[in-house]
């Protein structure tokens, strides 16, 4: 078997990381690829799930003693502290590897360190290969350990001229049976999912996520959040069933923003501590006006039907824009056909100060 360029492992290394995405928070997504001394691969791994080995663990336990000598590709700095396991670059330097090629460094004070403990013991070190994709396929968990709050995306379903629901109020379906299974896969992805006690007293949602096919919930399930400034969420609403984890964020809690609601920036600080990395705004459309006025939304996904009504809610309600010099202007970074309806992923621009 022939040798592989550091490019080509840290490619693939990034497929692997992938894989994780939803199971490791609050941990990272990372992946690996152990090259022997002639660049063959001879190991591979992911982390897969908060608690379990790490990326370059798997992946030197699958190399064995050929990992000697060689080299290891990873998508962030190894780690360099003891939590529920142990520090990545020990292990390498105790498996004899001889060069490390990361991604990107690791944000994260706590587990930081692990390129400087790997110079130390005579390991080369290099940095910055494929970082823009690292980055991309681990942008909820860097973003939020660099700022300190969660990777906020907000998620709406519309039909073509932006109505949330009929003038009536009915709003089932608006969207397709696969743009709302796409939905709940998205769910899964994320840590919390957060709607407003005005959604939960018109619709009464789960907020989980869940096989639509056969009503089975998925094994992981985000922390259900309710935006409710006054403690008005209902004690049989759905929210508070069993089946996932619910935080009722009042006032008294976590304290009134100057609009006299739930302090929307001290929500998200209070949402990372409790170790959410990746959020799923949901519903309503004035508490996503709130969010998007407050600069608070980072990805912004719009599941748009093929229909018109003409009349009823729309999907946003007071973004803080009056004028159309003050718009919001977004970035489409992916436009997909999903059953019926598109899917639109944008990113809104970072405003001039």
């Amino acid at each position: 078997m022939g040798g592989v360029s550091v490019d080509e492992a840290m490619r693939r290394a990034i497929e692997l990381g992938a894989r994780g995405l939803g199971t490791t928070s609050p941990n990272p997504v990372v992946g690996c690829v152990l090259l022997d001394a002639d660049g063959v691969v001879v190991g591979e791994g992911f982390h897969a799930y908060t608690g379990g080995p790490h990326a370059e663990i798997v992946a030197l336990a699958q190399a064995g003693e050929r990992a000697r000598g060689g080299t290891a590709v990873v998508t962030l700095e190894p780690c360099d502290h003891t939590g529920r396991t142990g520090p990545c670059s020990h292990a390498l330097i105790r498996a004899g590897i001889a060069r490390v090629v990361i991604a990107v460094p690791d944000p994260n004070p706590v587990a930081s360190g692990g390129a400087a403990t790997l110079r130390a013991a005579g390991v080369r070190v290099e940095s910055g290969v494929r970082a823009d994709e690292a980055e991309a396929g681990n942008v909820a968990w860097l973003t939020s350990m660099r700022r300190g709050w969660p990777y906020l995306i907000w998620k709406y379903a519309a039909t073509l001229d932006g109505r949330s629901a009929a003038a009536d109020g009915s709003s089932m379906w608006i969207t397709s049976e696969a743009a709302r299974m796409d939905v709940h896969a998205l769910r899964g992805t994320v840590d919390a999912v957060i709607a407003g006690v005005g959604t939960v007293l018109a619709d009464d949602p789960r907020l989980t996520a869940r096989n639509l096919r056969d009503g089975t919930l998925a094994i992981r399930q985000p922390l259900r959040v309710v935006v409710d400034s006054a403690g008005r969420t209902p004690a049989d609403a759905r929210v508070r069933d069993g089946a996932a984890r619910t935080w009722i964020a009042t006032v008294a809690e976590v304290g009134a923003g100057p609009d006299g609601r739930v302090d929307l920036p001290a929500l998200l600080a209070e949402l990372h501590h409790r170790g959410v990395r990746a959020a799923l705004l949901e519903g309503g459309p004035r508490l996503a006006g709130a969010f998007l006025a407050a600069g608070l939304v980072d990805r912004v996904v719009g599941y748009v039907a093929p229909k018109l009504l003409g009349a009823g809610p729309t999907a946003l309600v007071d973004a803080g824009v009056t004028t159309i010099a003050d718009a919001i202007d977004l970035e489409i970074t992916d436009v997909t056909r999903v059953g019926s309806d598109l899917r639109i992923t944008a990113l809104p621009r970072k405003r001039e100060a």
